[in-house]
This record gives C-alpha cells, sequence and structure tokens, in this order.
C-alpha cells in the first residue's frame, strides 16, 4: 500500500468531491418544483454517485480505504445554499449553486490530471472519469444560461 499512498489519498479527495456533487444534485431534486428538472437533478446525482463508487473499488484495488463522509468544504457550502436559497426562492439560485459546486469539482479533476506522482492507471482513470465532471458542469451551465435568459425575458427589470 505504501507505493500507492498517493494515488490513495487523491482518489479519495475525488470520491469525496464526487458524493458532495451527487449530494447536492440529489438536494436540488428534491427542492425542484419542476418534473423534468427533479429528473435531470437525479439523473446527475446517479452519475455522481456512479462514478464514486468506481473510485471507490479503485482505492480498495490500490490496498486502502475509501472515503465515506462529505467534506467540511460541503457542509459549509450546503448551509450557505439553504440561507440564500431560503431568501432568493429561484431556480436560478439553486443551479448558481449547483454550478459552483460543479466548478470546484471540475478543478479538483484537473489538479488530479496535473500531478506528475500519479501511477499511470489511476491517471487513466481519473481522465475517462473527468470526461463526464466536465459535461455534466457543461450541461449545468448550459441550464443555468437557459434560466437565465428566460428570466431576462419574463422580467423588464432584470439587470442588464
Amino acid at each position: 500500500m505504501a507505493g500507492n499512498s498517493h494515488d490513495i489519498k487523491i482518489l479519495n479527495g475525488l470520491v469525496e468531491g464526487l458524493v458532495d456533487s451527487a449530494d447536492g444534485y440529489h438536494q436540488a431534486a428534491l427542492e425542484a418544483a419542476d418534473d423534468a428538472y427533479r429528473a435531470w437533478f437525479e439523473a446527475r446525482a446517479g452519475e455522481r454517485r456512479r462514478l464514486a463508487e468506481a473510485f471507490k473499488a479503485a482505492v480498495r484495488e490500490r490496498g486502502g480505504s475509501p472515503e465515506e463522509d462529505r467534506s467540511i468544504l460541503a457542509k459549509a457550502q450546503r448551509a450557505f445554499r439553504d440561507v440564500s436559497h431560503a431568501l432568493l426562492r429561484s431556480e436560478v439560485s439553486m443551479i448558481d449553486t449547483i454550478e459552483n459546486g460543479e466548478e470546484q469539482l471540475k478543478a479538483r479533476f484537473e489538479r488530479a490530471l496535473a500531478d506528475d506522482a500519479l501511477s499511470a492507471t489511476t491517471k487513466e482513470s481519473i481522465r475517462r472519469a473527468y470526461g463526464e465532471v466536465r459535461a455534466g458542469r457543461d450541461q449545468t451551465s448550459a441550464l443555468k444560461r437557459g434560466l437565465d435568459a428566460r428570466r431576462e425575458a419574463d422580467d423588464p427589470l432584470y439587470p442588464k
């Protein structure tokens, strides 16, 4: 395991980020008023859980114990989201929070991919998962842009 300890540490950090992301999407699904959004959020949560489980298996294969808890940062972000969402009560504020979380997850993956100390097999696993993470982040951003455009069209007082 000593030779794998760096890979395990990085993989566990990514598991933590993926679990945080899945939880965020799931919470958004619970709060979504629209059935289509609810289904979309749950699908994203499922994708993140699947990736987290794959990375947990990779940690076990390398002799480590997978991360199971959400990060302290995610707990703080969730508390902030709950307060801001209670104040703003909008789909856009919910999507903003998710988009910010997805940006952070994408950055975690990019840092891992830039880590020259990772084994080639671990880096390849991360590279494959990164494509899904990036696509999910891009879809969330597109959804937010669509909501912003709809809100702008509906609200003559929308800041331009």
